[in-house]
This record gives structure tokens, C-alpha cells and sequence, in this order.
């Protein structure tokens, strides 16, 4: 069982001065306004680690997009769900294991490769790597909320990323590069900011930063945050009666205006050490404590950014990631060890009572909630959830220099990652007959374990064919292994088809598991194989480039939790592509884009079966049709215009059948051949124009920024879609305008300056067969005005 929800846009934060951080400090600094020229007056030249080396993103042959630390600051993006909207091959929806729909739940995918919005926790993988400078952090359900604060970039990689990224990069990779210790010189900063949200409240923001050398050959950089952001959603009063028992619930202890609400504290510490002037190592942790409560989204039949709840919504997450790297050379050859820890623990409570109402409502199940003494009862149930990741990995590398005729890069990788599921359906009250064993008030309880094991060994070998033809392959041979155990259902008192009756190891059932009544689940499955790539890259001249690559990219299959199924298949991607990057006139006029063709075979597609339990099934074929397209223009001094686009035409090639190991569809298929696969709009495009003049001593500047995208559904399936909706298209527009002088900047900005009721994703609480008639809709943050400052020295 599940609830599907969406990620919502957020308003920024607390104003909380992070007082240890700025007192040894005493930071005094810009925020930094996008240099999108240099001071020659040409376009900025952008440094990528995109192919694992250091190159000119204007000479990486693919498609790369790159948010420098200038951009993310223009742009006032402080996290993915602000990024995301610039980047137009990226999109998103969020898992529903016990999730608000709030941040870090996000299940990101590119170039159209996406097939539901289910991320629940016994789901597939996710077909979209992300990672924090060198390690992994994407984990089964959601990725986490990482703050773009000292970041010195985000890169987004379209398209299979499977030889040197591995089994989460089907669709493409996002890197997120923090900025590292620097043992030549002190530096900090801080910015703070106060937003209002119309319609909501008010957030606000503070974050610093300091680096500090303490010998010539170390240094360290401290990065702190402290956000708070604005609700917007209200949780109004009202009732609600079941038909079976009568009895009728009120939310008044509830109801609160704005309840959606953010708070957010975090931090990141890095010492670099210079062994001498070949190695380097660099350990690093980054932490943060996030507690959101309420609900991200409205019910359309209750009022405009408003729902009608009864219990308690919140989750409280908590994650850390320790790092180390270790960089050298030997010789020609240059060396890296990359290792990192992460650890994650989100504690939640869900309103689930649409479930309750509706089941009630359409079968009578409220007629079977009873208590001790056999008298029916309020059926109303909630989800209290505890659920532990850990993901560890390891990965050597060594790479021959970049100006090499021949180059090489190639290595080992090594990831296990793990998820402690436990969701506890509750229903206050029952009877002991048909509460779980060992779990007071329980109707259904999930106690999992979850472990994801990959194994991998790569290579790409690039070689200059002539001076300006280049010849690229690359190979890597991987297994994985899925394995998930423990117990899901009700008690044998409620039910003689899932739960306690199919239990085979009776209690006690030994660690990992906390107080499982039995064991009624115990599957593995294990996959190997290659994927690969080959590139041949023309450089026309020192300014153009083409290039045509043939790629491909896996996801390893799984287990399904319903003991009676099979395990799902893995799924791959094979991507046909022709793509350009040039540069014009002495550089202030940019244009790179590409053109591609993806062959999505096997996909897995999951969605709610019976009892709102989620099923993993193989959906047969999918192909997507694209264009990707990236623009920058100085046409006069100080004006930088630039745009960005999409579009994928993604739709099925085959019928789905929507059955678990059927192909050809004895009946109506679920979704004919040439459905529109969800999630991901045809067209999603973006331009900004920005003009920098000087006032006296003061720098000013003046931007407008937009984002269109057409309509997305949430859902595969035809009948689905029509109880759920279609999120219609939709442009949203921002405004800045600041000033800086010396150390010091001030900006005001706005966002969704039309209050645009943007609809990025709709879902129902349970299977949409049952909950569809009640659907929620997770819109765009309303038009938010804040004003920020920021000193750097």
C-alpha cells in the first residue's frame, strides 16, 4: 500500500544567523550575480567532469548541461526541485512510501524514460543517477534534498550513462560538484533572505561559508544552512461520515492554515591535505535534519490550495554522507580512490484516510473494523513510518592524460545499499482478532528488509583517428543482486489471503528485523551483463564540433513483495544520437543541441494491485523521439540572452497488457500501442535575458526568466487517467533585480510573479480505481517575493 505524491516547488527559509559559523568568521560577502561573460566580453568557458577528466564543456561530446555557482545563484536555485526546472530533459514525480509529497522523496528521470509515479519503497530502481561529487547517492524512493549552497556545479547528462556511471544511469546522470578546501588563500560568506508566499507565509534563509588554510599544504571549508519555508496549503475544517458505520469525523483539532511548512538545518565540512604535489586526499561529511509537515498538494474538490485532513502529517528526515578521496599519479598515469558511507532515517505519519472512506464506501469495508467487543468502529487509518537507508561504495579509477593520442579511463566499482522498511498501518482501537501479532491497533503492517548489491568493472578507450576525428568505445560488465525479506499484510483474523497465513518462518525471526510476528517473505534475484557505448567525434574547428553516439543503459530486475509473483526482468535503453556543439562569432554566440532515438525494452512499469499493494511488472516496449537544444547570446554588452529546450515525443510500441508476464493482451489493453508515456511533458523550454549596467560605483542588473512545458499524465494506463486527470500546460515567469558594490550585494526577487497555478503532477491516495474519485493536484509554489543579501571577503 501506498500513497503517490508529488514534489513540491518550496519557498526559501529561516532567518537564523548560524551564529558558531559566522562569529569565527565574521563573513562579509556577495552573493554572487552569474557571470555569464568573462572580462574579454566573451561567453564564460565552463570546466566539466562529465567523462571522469577535466575538459571544456564545449569539448565534451555529448550533451551536457552545467549550472555554474554564478548561474545557481542568478537563478536563485537552492535545491533540485529549483534546478529541475531549468533543466528541460529532467523531470520528476515523488514516491508515496509514507511521504508527504514534500522534499527529498524525489524519483527523477530524463529524456522521457518513465512509466509511473510509483516510487514505493519495494519499487524499481531508479533510472536516473544522482551523485554528490564522487559517490552515489540515489536511494529507493527518493533522492536526497541536497542545499546548492558553495556548490561549485550541477551537471545534468543526458541519455544511458551506463559505462561509467553503472545501473542507476539508464536515462542520464546529475552530479552535484561541491567547491573544495583552497590552501592559497582565507575566504568566506554568508547570505540571509526573507520571502513571502502569497497565499502562504513567510519563509527565510541563512547560509555561510569559510575557508580556511592552516598550513601551506592543508586547508578546510565549513558550509552551514538554516532554512524555514513558508506553507501555503491549508488544512481546512470539515467532516466526513462512513456510510457503513455511520460514524462521522471531524478535523477541527487539525485544521490549520499554511500547514505545508519547511524547516531545514545542514551542514558540510571538507580538509583537503597535500601529501606533496602529486596526491591529495579529502575527506568530507555532509549532514542534514529536514522536518516537513502537512501535505504538498490540494484536493480540487475541497478549494483552491486547500484539503480537508484529519491526522497527523509530517516527516522528519535525517541523513549523513561521510566521503573520502584519495587523488595521485604514478607516472603518466593519474589515480583516484572515491569512497563514501550515507545513512538516512525518515521517521513519518500519513493521513490515509481517503483509503478507509472510499473502500467503506464502494465494498463496505468498514463493516470488518470492529472492536473487542464486536461493535464496528471508525475505520479511519493513518501510516506511521520508520525507514532506515545505508549505501556504502567504492570505486578505483585511473585515467592516462587527456592530450594523449590514446586515452584511457577505467576502474572498479563496488555499492551496497540498504533499506529497513517498516509502514504500520493503523486503525486506533481494533480488535485484537484482527490487529497484527505483537502490534497493538496494527490492520497491516510492511517489516522489510531491502538490499541492492552492485558489482561492476568498466573502461572507455578514446583515440584520434586524424587531429579532428576521434574514435571513442566503452565497455561495462556488472552484476546485481536484489534481495528483499521479512513480512507484509494483515493478521489471519482479517485475512486468509495475505499476511500471517503465508507466513513459512514462524517468530522469533532473527535481525535485522525489529519484532516481526513472522517471516512470510524471503526472495533474491541476480543479474549480469554489459552495457556500452561507442562515439565518433569531428571537430570541424577549434569552435564546432559533431558528433554520433550509439549508447546503452540497464536497470537490474527485482523482487516482487507479493510472494505469488514473479520477479520483475531488468529493463535497458538503447540510445542512437547526433548532437553538435559550436561557438560563433569570437564567442559570444553559443549553440549545441542533439538529436536522439531510444529504444526502452522490457520496461518496468509498477502500479497498485489489490489491497493497494504495489506490483512490479514487465510492460513490454517504449521508444522515444527527441531534441535537445541549449542557446546563449551577448548581443550587445552587458545583455546575455539564453534558452533551453526539450522535447520528447515518448509513447508505448507495444500494447500494455497490464498482467504480470503477459505480452499480447487477450482483451482491451491497459494502454494501446502509441500511449504517451507519463510524467514527462512533450516540450519543456526556458529562456532568460539579463542586462548588467553600472551606477555610479554601483554594478546593477535587471533578469526575466520563463519556463513553459506542455501536459503531462501521472499515470500509463488509459481508465486511470481518466478518473486521475491530465495536468495541463503551463508558463511560469521570474523577475530579479539587484545591486552590488565592493563585498556587498542586495537582490529582490519574484517567482511565479503571475501566480501561475502550475499542475506538476496528480495522483490518488490509494489504487485509482478506488481513490481516483478524490484526486489531489501538486501545483507550483504561488508567487513568492523575497529579498536577499549577501557579503563575501
Amino acid at each position: 500500500m501506498m500513497k503517490g505524491n508529488f514534489a513540491a516547488n518550496r519557498g526559501r527559509s529561516r532567518l537564523v544567523v548560524l551564529p558558531a559559523l559566522l562569529a569565527t568568521t565574521m563573513l562579509t560577502s556577495v552573493s554572487a550575480a552569474i557571470a555569464a561573460t568573462d572580462t574579454s566580453g566573451t561567453l564564460e568557458t565552463v570546466v566539466v567532469t562529465a567523462e571522469k577528466r577535466s575538459e571544456d564543456l564545449q569539448k565534451v561530446p555529448m550533451n551536457v548541461q552545467a549550472f555554474t555557482t554564478e548561474k545557481l545563484s542568478q537563478l536563485n536555485l537552492t535545491d533540485f526541485t529549483d534546478f529541475a526546472k531549468y533543466m528541460p530533459s529532467v523531470t520528476y514525480a515523488v514516491s508515496g512510501q509514507g511521504s508527504n509529497g514534500g522534499p527529498g522523496f524525489a524519483n527523477i528521470t530524463m529524456r522521457g524514460i518513465a512509466s509511473d509515479q510509483n516510487g514505493n519503497h519495494s519499487g524499481p530502481l531508479p533510472t536516473v543517477g544522482v551523485y554528490l561529487d564522487e559517490q552515489p547517492i540515489t536511494t529507493i524512493g527518493g533522492t536526497l534534498d541536497v542545499p546548492t549552497y558553495d556548490v561549485e556545479r550541477v551537471e545534468a547528462l543526458s541519455g544511458p550513462q551506463g559505462t561509467l556511471y553503472g545501473a542507476s544511469s539508464e536515462s542520464g546522470t546529475i552530479r552535484i560538484i561541491t567547491n573544495k578546501p583552497n590552501t592559497d588563500a582565507f575566504a568566506a560568506g554568508y547570505n540571509v533572505e526573507v520571502n513571502s508566499v502569497d497565499h502562504g507565509g513567510i519563509g527565510y534563509l541563512a547560509n555561510g561559508m569559510v575557508n580556511l588554510p592552516l598550513t601551506d599544504n592543508v586547508a578546510v571549508r565549513i558550509v552551514a544552512w538554516d532554512e524555514h519555508d513558508a506553507g501555503y496549503i491549508d488544512n481546512v475544517h470539515g467532516t466526513r461520515t462512513y456510510p457503513t458505520s455511520g460514524v462521522t469525523i471531524n478535523n477541527a483539532t487539525a485544521a490549520k492554515k499554511d500547514y505545508n511548512t519547511v524547516d531545514k538545518l545542514g551542514g558540510r565540512a571538507a580538509l583537503q591535505i597535500d601529501l606533496d604535489e602529486n596526491w591529495t586526499i579529502t575527506p568530507s561529511i555532509t549532514a542534514q535534519s529536514e522536518d516537513s509537515k502537512g501535505l504538498f498538494a490540494f484536493d480540487p474538490s475541497v478549494g483552491d490550495l486547500e484539503v480537508t485532513h484529519f491526522l497527523p502529517e509530517y516527516v522528519k528526515d535525517r541523513w549523513y554522507q561521510a566521503a573520502l578521496t584519495i587523488q595521485g599519479k604514478v607516472g603518466n598515469l593519474d589515480l583516484l580512490y572515491s569512497g563514501g558511507y550515507m545513512n538516512r532515517s525518515v521517521h513519518s505519519a500519513a493521513d490515509y484516510t481517503d483509503y478507509s472512506f472510499w473502500y467503506d464506501t464502494l465494498y463496505g469495508s468498514g463493516a470488518y473494523i470492529y472492536n473487542n467487543a464486536g461493535i464496528v468502529i471508525d475505520p479511519s487509518q493513518y501510516i506511521l513510518g520508520m525507514d532506515g537507508f545505508t549505501k556504502e561504495s567504492h570505486e578505483f579509477r585511473v585515467s592516462t592524460s587527456k592530450d594523449s593520442r590514446l586515452r584511457f579511463v577505467g576502474g572498479a566499482f563496488y555499492e551496497r545499499q540498504s533499506h529497513h522498511i517498516l509502514q504500520d498501518y493503523k486503525i486506533n482501537g481494533i480488535a485484537d482478532a484482527i490487529t497484527v501479532p505483537g502490534w497493538p491497533d496494527t490492520l497491516w503492517l510492511t517489516n522489510q528488509m531491502r538490499v541492492d548489491r552492485d558489482y561492476a568493472l568498466f573502461g572507455e578507450l578514446a583515440y584520434d583517428i586524424l587531429p579532428d576525428l576521434t574514435l571513442t568505445g566503452g565497455i561495462r560488465f556488472f552484476q546485481a543482486d536484489n534481495s528483499l525479506s521479512g513480512f507484509f499484510g494483515f493478521s489471519s483474523g482479517y485475512s486468509s489471503h495475505t499476511g500471517v497465513v503465508n507466513c513459512t518462518v514462524p517468530p522469533p525471526v532473527p535481525t535485522p528485523y525489529h519484532s516481526l510476528p513472522c517471516q512470510n517473505l524471503n526472495k533474491h534475484v541476480d543479474d549480469n551483463g554489459e552495457t556500452h557505448k561507442v562515439n565518433l567525434t569531428w571537430h570541424i574547428d577549434d569552435d564546432r564540433m559533431v558528433y554520433a553516439t550509439y549508447s546503452t543503459g540497464f536497470r537490474p530486475g527485482g523482487v516482487n513483495r507479493n510472494g505469488n509473483l514473479p520477479p520483475y526482468s531488468p529493463d535497458g535503453v538503447s540510445n542512437y544520437e547526433i548532437g553538435w556543439k559550436t561557438s560563433w562569432n569570437a564567442d559570444t554566440l553559443r549553440f549545441n543541441g542533439a538529436f536522439y532515438w531510444e529504444d526502452w525494452n522490457n520496461f518496468q512499469f509498477s502500479f497498485l494491485g489489490p489491497n493497494s499493494l504495489t506490483i512490479i511488472a514487465n510492460g513490454g516496449q517504449a521508444s522515444v523521439k527527441g531534441a535537445e537544444f541549449e542557446a546563449m547570446w551577448l548581443p550587445v554588452e552587458g545583455l546575455t540572452l539564453s534558452t533551453a529546450g526539450a522535447y520528447n515525443d515518448a509513447q508505448l510500441t507495444a500494447d500494455y497488457c497490464g498482467n504480470v508476464g503477459v505480452t499480447v493482451c487477450p482483451g482491451t489493453a491497459k494502454a494501446p500501442k502509441g500511449t504517451q508515456l507519463p510524467i514527462t511533458p512533450k516540450w519543456k523550454v526556458n529562456a532568460t535575458a539579463r542586462y548588467e549596467f553600472t551606477v555610479d560605483d554601483f554594478k546593477a542588473h535587471v533578469q526575466g526568466s520563463l519556463v513553459h512545458q506542455s501536459g503531462t499524465w501521472s499515470d500509463l494506463r488509459i481508465l486511470e487517467r481518466g478518473l486521475i486527470g491530465q495536468s495541463p500546460a503551463y508558463t511560469t515567469f521570474d523577475f530579479t533585480t539587484g545591486v552590488d558594490r565592493n563585498n556587498w550585494s542586495l537582490e529582490l526577487f519574484v517567482e511565479n510573479a503571475f501566480d501561475e497555478r502550475a499542475q506538476l503532477g496528480r495522483y490518488a491516495e490509494c489504487t485509482p480505481g478506488v481513490c481516483g474519485h478524490e484526486p489531489y493536484i501538486l501545483v507550483a509554489q504561488p508567487r513568492t517575493i523575497g529579498l536577499k543579501f549577501g557579503q563575501r571577503f
